[in-house]
Parts: C-alpha cells; sequence; structure tokens
C-alpha cells in the first residue's frame, strides 16, 4: 500500500466531526504515516444494522479510502454476554442460533460499504475465539490484569449498579478488552475505533495489550449523535431506521434523510457523505428554499452509499414525482400497503387505514393527524376522520395516501 499520500486520516476525522476522545494525539499521528489495522465491533442483536450505527461504519470506510486496513468484528461471541454499555437493563439472552442468524446478514450490509477484496477489509466473528477458551485459563492469563475497582469506575457499570447489574455482564470490559489483543497478535490491529459509550472497553484493551506485550494500541471514540431537536439518531415514529432494504426500503431511507431539520444538514453531510469538505461548507451555507438542494443532496449521497447509485436514483426520481405530479406519478419505489378489493368494497374509516398502512402508529396519531388537516388521498385532503375510503377512490388500480407533507403510502388494490 506504500505511505499515505492523501490528508491524514486523523485531520479528515477531526474536521468531520467523528471524534469525541481518542488516545494521544502526537501518538496517533504517527501510527497513520504507515497503513495500520483498525476495528469495530458489531454485536448482532438484531438481523439488521441502523442509522445509529453508521457512524462506526463510516469511519471504517474512511480509514479504507485512505489506504488502511479496517476490520469488521461481528460480535458473536460478545452477543452470548451482553454489552451493558448505554443500558438501564439487562438484555435477553440470545441464543447461539439467532445471533449466527444476525450475524450472516450484518456480513452482507457491511460488504456494500467495505472493499474485502485481496484481504483490503477482514470481517471475523469473534466467537470464532472466544467461545473456545478455558474459563480457569482466562481468569488466571487474562482476569488478573482487571482491577474491580477500577472497572466500576466505568460509566458503563456505574449507571448499571443503582438497577443492578449481572454477574454475566461484568465480564464484557474483559472479553472485549480480549478481542483487542487477539486482533493485535493475529492481525497486528493497534487501533480500536467506537462510540463514545465504549471509551472505557476500549482503554481496558490497550491497557491490557501494554501489559501482556509491552507495546502500545490505540483508541478514538465517536461522539453520541442526535438530531437538533435532540432525538435519537436514526429514530422515527416507525421506529427504527434499518440498512436492510426490507425492513426500511430505500425510498424511505432517502425520505429519513431528505427531512431532516435545516440546521442539522451540513453536520450530517460531513459525517454520512464523503463530499468534500469545502462541498459541504457551501450547501451548509445555504438558506432560505435554497437548502432544500443541499438536504436533497445529503439524502441522495447517503442512500447511494448503502444501496447503490441505480436505488438512490429510483428514491430521488419517486420523490420527485410525488412532489411534482401527485397522484399521477406513484413510483414503484414508494412503501407499498396491498389491500384486498373485497375490503374497499365495505369501505374502511379513514383513520383506520392510516393506521393500518403504517403511516401512522395509533387509530389515535391517525384521528389526530386527520383532524389537524394533516391527511389526504389522491393530494386530496381528508375531511373527517371516519371518512370512509372506498373503491371510488381508486385510480389505476392504487391510492395514494399522505401524512402531512412529506410521508406517502402507496394503497394497491387486488
Amino acid at each position: 500500500m506504500g505511505r499515505i499520500k492523501v490528508k491524514e486520516i486523523f485531520d479528515i476525522f477531526k474536521e468531520r466531526g467523528f471524534i469525541e476522545q481518542h488516545t494521544d494525539e502526537g501518538d496517533l499521528r504517527e501510527l497513520f504515516k504507515k497503513p495500520v489495522t483498525c476495528y469495530i465491533g458489531f454485536d448482532p442483536t438484531g438481523k439488521s444494522l441502523h442509522i445509529g450505527h453508521l457512524l462506526p461504519v463510516m469511519a471504517l470506510t474512511h480509514m479504507q479510502r485512505a489506504g488502511h486496513r479496517p476490520i469488521a468484528v461481528v460480535g458473536g461471541g460478545t452477543t452470548l454476554v451482553g454489552d451493558p454499555s448505554g443500558k438501564t437493563e439487562m438484555r435477553p439472552i440470545m441464543t447461539r442460533e439467532e445471533i449466527e442468524s444476525n450475524a450472516r446478514s450484518i456480513k452482507k450490509q457491511l460488504m456494500r460499504f467495505l472493499d474485502f477484496e485481496n484481504d483490503r477489509a477482514l470481517m471475523v466473528n469473534n466467537a470464532d475465539w472466544l467461545t473456545k477458551l478455558n474459563y480457569i485459563d482466562f481468569l488466571r492469563d487474562i482476569g488478573r490484569h482487571f482491577s474491580v475497582n477500577r472497572m466500576l469506575t466505568a460509566e458503563s457499570y456505574r449507571m448499571r449498579l443503582e438497577t443492578g447489574l449481572s454477574f454475566i455482564e461484568f465480564n464484557y470490559m474483559l472479553l472485549q478488552a480480549y478481542d483487542f489483543w487477539h486482533l493485535f497478535k493475529h492481525h497486528d490491529c493497534r487501533l480500536q475505533m467506537g462510540g463514545s459509550d465504549q471509551w472505557g472497553n476500549i482503554v481496558a484493551g490497550t491497557d491490557l495489550i501494554r501489559r501482556l506485550e509491552r507495546d502500545t494500541a490505540h483508541c478514538i471514540t465517536f461522539p453520541l449523535i442526535t438530531t437538533a431537536s435532540g432525538a435519537k439518531m436514526g429514530k422515527t415514529a416507525k421506529g427504527a431506521v434499518w440498512l436492510d432494504p426490507e425492513m426500511t426500503s430505500p425510498y424511505e431511507y432517502y425520505q429519513y434523510w431528505i427531512n431532516q431539520e435545516d440546521t442539522d444538514v451540513k453536520r450530517f453531510l460531513l459525517l454520512f457523505t464523503f463530499l468534500p469538505v469545502d462541498e459541504v461548507n457551501r450547501l451548509g451555507g445555504l438558506e432560505g428554499a435554497d437548502i432544500r438542494q443541499a438536504k436533497e443532496i445529503l439524502a441522495f449521497e447517503a442512500t447511494k452509499i448503502c444501496h447503490g447509485e441505480e436505488e438512490a436514483v429510483k428514491a430521488r426520481n419517486a420523490a420527485k414525482e410525488l412532489f411534482g405530479k401527485g397522484e399521477q406519478g406513484i413510483s414503484d419505489s414508494v412503501p407499498e400497503y396491498p389491500i384486498g378489493k373485497a375490503d374497499l368494497e365495505k369501505g374502511i374509516p379513514a383513520f383506520i387505514l392510516f393506521e393500518q398502512s403504517g403511516l401512522c402508529n395509533t387509530r389515535s396519531d391517525a384521528r389526530r393527524l386527520i383532524m389537524q388537516g394533516g391527511g389526504y388521498i389522491n393530494n386530496e385532503k381528508i375531511e373527517a376522520f371516519d371518512q370512509i375510503i372506498n373503491l371510488t377512490n381508486e385510480k389505476d388500480g392504487a391510492m395514494l395516501l399522505r401524512a402531512g407533507k412529506k410521508r406517502y403510502m402507496k394503497v394497491s388494490i387486488s
């Protein structure tokens, strides 16, 4: 790979807002003068990653683009224990079969972001080494290097002491530290990155490497990303925004980004696209109606990175059709809710259809939306929450529901 000739990755991370905490900056800059192997872990607690995981994924992608080698660690082993970081209560214990199925799905998603050809990036599962550990040997060789008093000062443990911390969770820090040491030994991995809640776990790994190997490893943590309204990144009225296109369609993914607050656009362009900083600064300086252009670019670039350019173009075109032509431009990319012709012949109150189709979480939400003038069918305002929707509303075998200004649902009739 040779000496890195592009802008130093540490500077890229700093100017784009990736860094919350880090080990010594001078040592990190020295480390980045030649290709370095780094890693981030992803516990497969679900079958898909979501937008809350996106910042670490983007960081690994930046590392690879700068000539370094990322390792994505699927935590098939650590998920058997459960990470207490950021949790107010213990996670349900998952079966190995569930974890392995989720791990396979997550591997496919990560391959959209990282190039694994010719070992330019690695993907490993920590179950391959953690499940083979002998407990007594682990206590003698690894556990003796950990101070319980020091562990209890970690934020992830302190916040759980009042509600209860199980012994199985208490072991998580040791296992994550062991992961770092294992990757250091077998892949010369000298940098671990993760969310700000992982600082204590990551530092424990650097300390273990120092004690066992008399060598130095480093860490970088990322800030917790919230929207301008204070909401956690990736949460909507319908729930999490997933990277799996079957759980969140590319169109819905595009809509999530284009509907961000004006004040978040510049920050999100820096974090979740690869656009040059100068271009981001230009877009971030747009005001009034012009900020729509920046939002469209954010939505397109973010969707392209996650789902590919073809799906991003489809989502963009679908959005333009809906805004430009109303019901005449119902695209195949718009989320779809199928309904039987027999059901429509009987007629369905509007608020029930809005809830059933997923445009509203509850019937109360749907009633409130329509009563406040935010419910539309085929771009015509619904006048009463119990207005009957039936076959007279059909146009070319479908209907277009809209909640507010920007959320659409195509109701297909069969």
